[in-house]
């Protein structure tokens, strides 16, 4: 069977009257019977079963090229002709990467090498998509082909290989001079952005390597690719983008949050680690709630992170929030021991400072 068989086609196999022989033979890649019976006359190339897979469809899902051969060279076959998810024969192949169809395809008179499927993903979005690199070359040698055509998630053949971590593809992508390299998604998100909050170093690094690439570029959040990477924890490519002297390491997301504190409040200590070395990154900036790293971290009971935040001599221990919490009180009536202790060491730490109750930390933890 097909590797990319749907129950929806072992349906149309079993029950649709218009699963023909000939369907039944290009389904298998039954070169011989197929020759036969287009030889012997009477059937109908086009024919689509319940699935709305011709016999073309079928041998491109599954990748027989010498069926797909002998059906292209009979006359007054439709080579577009979509099946119920709106993709055709050439769009099947792409998706599961059979590189000798779909070079039979581009060769072939009438193919429309953009026809989007049902998610409005042409063939090369679906090639992307999969990592096919021999498919996607084949697809970018075409004249007419359109690099930048994004699909429903307004996510273009490049942000698709980005976010899936496809190296190659996204480097014979780069190539194409027509190619948008910044072009946002449906959420906001370039191809940059996309790898960064996957945690593709690869991707990153031949993204970075492009000089109209903007490693600034925020999402729908106002996440930038730096502080994607830094609240899901993805050091290295965190130490990519600090590699570059035109990113901002303080800025911030929709909730004023700077990719320090998004580091500090998951807890991520090798992000903090990085990001602390840096001269320009502000240890004290506050988020929307005046929160500051030091007591983000502080309330999740964080300890690495705080005792890394803690050695920063600028870091100021005391600092209240909108709440009029302090670090050390955000960590007390959640249990943080450990976090209190650390907190409780630092010499100009306040123990005694009240909370917006008027309740010193010892006091938070008792009603905590």
């Amino acid at each position: 069977m097909g590797q990319l068989l749907h129950p929806r086609y072992t349906e149309a196999i079993s029950t649709s009257p218009h699963f023909s022989g000939l369907h039944c033979a290009s389904f298998f890649g039954i070169v011989e019977l197929v020759a036969v019976l287009i030889k012997a006359g009477g059937c109908n190339v086009n024919q689509q079963d319940c699935s709305g897979s011709t016999p073309l469809a079928w041998a491109a899902r599954n990748g027989h090229g010498g069926v797909a051969k002998l059906l292209l060279e009979r006359g007054h076959i439709d080579p577009n002709r979509p099946d119920v998810d709106d993709r055709t024969p050439l769009g099947c192949a792409a998706l599961g990467g059979h590189e000798g169809v779909v070079k039979l395809l581009l060769h072939g008179e009438n193919v429309d090498p953009n026809r989007p499927d049902v998610n409005d993903r042409t063939p090369l979005g679906c090639a992307a998509l999969g990592g096919h690199e021999g498919v996607v070359k084949l697809l970018l040698q075409g004249e007419n082909v359109d690099p930048n055509r994004p699909d429903v998630n307004d996510r273009t053949p490049l942000g698709c290989a980005a976010l899936g971590g496809h190296e190659g593809v996204v480097k014979l992508l780069l190539q194409g001079e027509n190619v948008d390299p910044n072009r946002p998604d449906a959420n906001g998100r370039a191809p940059l952005g996309c790898a960064s909050l996957k945690g593709h170093e690869g991707v990153v690094k031949l993204l970075l390597g492009r000089e109209n690439v903007d490693p600034n570029r925020p999402d729908l959040h106002n996440l930038t690719p730096l502080g994607s990477a830094a609240v899901m924890g993805h050091e290295g490519v965190v130490k990519l983008l600090l590699e570059r002297k035109d990113v901002d390491p303080n800025r911030p997301d929709v909730h004023d949050r700077s990719p320090l504190g998004c580091a500090a409040i998951m807890g991520h200590e090798g992000v903090v680690k990085h990001l602390l070395k840096q001269e320009n990154v502000d240890p004290n900036r506050p988020d929307e709630n005046d929160r500051t790293p030091l007591g983000c971290a502080a309330s999740g009971g964080h300890e690495r992170v705080v005792k890394l935040l803690l050695e920063r001599e600028n870091v100021d221990p005391n600092r209240p929030d909108k709440y009029n919490l302090t670090p050390l009180v955000c960590a007390s009536p959640h249990g943080h021991e450990r976090v209190v202790k650390l907190l409780q060491e630092r010499e100009n730490a306040d123990p005694n400072r009240p909370d917006r109750d008027n309740g010193t930390p010892p006091c938070g933890a008792a009603t905590g």
